[in-house]
């Protein structure tokens, strides 16, 4: 039980941005929002947060707004227990509700502490199989890639495909596929077995490149999603909660999106037919694009043939097209695409080692 809820509380009259900082310090995925007397008026879990990114929402409006926005859910109003309840019956009634918190209340109705499923019962294994994607030709970085795929690029000194083979295995992710087409056996000689990174490590060798998801239909899935990445990205996204996330919603697939913003730098116009109906001056632009990162069911796997060359845009298509639920999944940590020259340098100089 955690004790120390100085990390957790949020006033009503806070805002979301407030919100957002305090579910990022206290690395728990949820907030408790309390009035002075710390009687519990709400909660907000990072995946509520996320949802409010992606209906835009405004960083600055007060925690209540999303509060009274709760009204809908399944639980308006949070489930609480008795300080001093034990662990088992706690566990209990987290399984029983689908919660990962319970807030729990003094004699008096004030919160006296925190019940967190993780803290309760220790997660040794992410339940799922990674597949990253590491077969690119990585031409738009040529002549770096001239002798070494993209994904082995040193960033700070380390390969990024090392990087992210570690992020896997922190999170407690123990079989990881690798998919090769370009230099394969850079990739292959560097990992071997994986044993020495503490992961399992298949590879899916590519005779013919199979776009950025045909290689899902050799994989395939289990009774688990796989989590999707491509080999050239560097993040701190958060496995568990996008994990959550995806099992909350019930979806087929869950593609992390990241917040992109466009500046148009002339007078955008509204046309109806040959008349101009509306002219907004140098608009900003807000819009989601895809992160690389993905959960996929074995439901949308099996959309993909054997050896079939998909993109990952055209699964998402057959999956939407079959009627079934696609979830966005957004990114408020850091994320990098290393697509190009600045992008590389960037990645190096964010990572410290500025001599890219």
């Amino acid at each position: 039980m955690i004790l120390d809820l100085q990390p957790f509380l949020v006033a009503p009259e806070g805002t979301v941005r407030d919100a957002m900082a305090c579910i990022d310090r206290n690395a728990k995925g949820i907030v408790l929002v309390a009035d002075e007397d710390r009687r519990l008026i709400g909660t907000l879990t990072d995946g509520d947060l996320r949802r409010a990114v992606l209906a835009q929402v405004d960083l600055d409006s007060q925690v209540s707004a999303l509060l009274d926005q709760k009204e809908s859910d399944l639980f308006p109003t949070p489930v609480t227990a008795s300080a001093g309840t034990d662990g088992a019956t706690l566990i209990e009634l987290m399984n029983r509700n689908s919660l990962r918190h319970i807030p729990l209340l003094d004699e008096t109705g004030r919160i006296a502490g925190l019940a967190v499923l993780t803290d309760l019962v220790k997660e040794i294994e992410l339940p799922l199989k990674a597949v990253v994607m590491a077969g690119g030709l990585g031409q738009r970085l040529g002549p770096l890639t001239a002798d070494i795929p993209k994904p082995m690029l040193p960033v700070g000194g380390t390969p990024l495909l090392h990087r992210i083979v570690e992020q896997l295995r922190s999170a407690g992710i123990r079989r990881v596929h690798l998919t090769t087409h370009y230099r394969a056996e850079a990739i292959s000689d560097y990992f071997g077995t994986g044993k020495e990174f503490g992961v399992e490590i298949d590879y899916v060798n590519e005779k013919d490149p199979l776009g950025t998801a045909g290689a899902l239909g050799m994989v395939g899935s289990e009774e688990t999603p796989l989590l999707v990445m491509n080999g050239d990205i560097i993040t701190q996204v958060n496995l568990h909660e996008f994990l959550h996330f995806h099992t909350h919603h019930r979806a087929a697939m869950t593609v992390a999106v990241q917040p992109y913003e466009v500046n148009v730098p002339y007078g955008v116009v509204e046309i109806d037919g040959v008349e101009i109906v509306d002219i907004t001056e140098k608009p900003l632009i807000r819009r989601f694009v895809n992160a690389g990162i993905y959960l996929v069911t074995n439901e949308a796997c099996r959309m993909i043939r054997p050896g079939e060359r998909v993109d990952m845009p055209d699964l998402i298509r057959r999956v939407l097209d079959a009627e079934l639920r696609v979830a966005g999944f957004p990114l408020r940590e850091y994320w990098l695409d290393i697509g190009h020259h600045e992008d590389y340098e960037r990645a190096n100089i964010e990572a410290g080692w500025s001599e890219a």
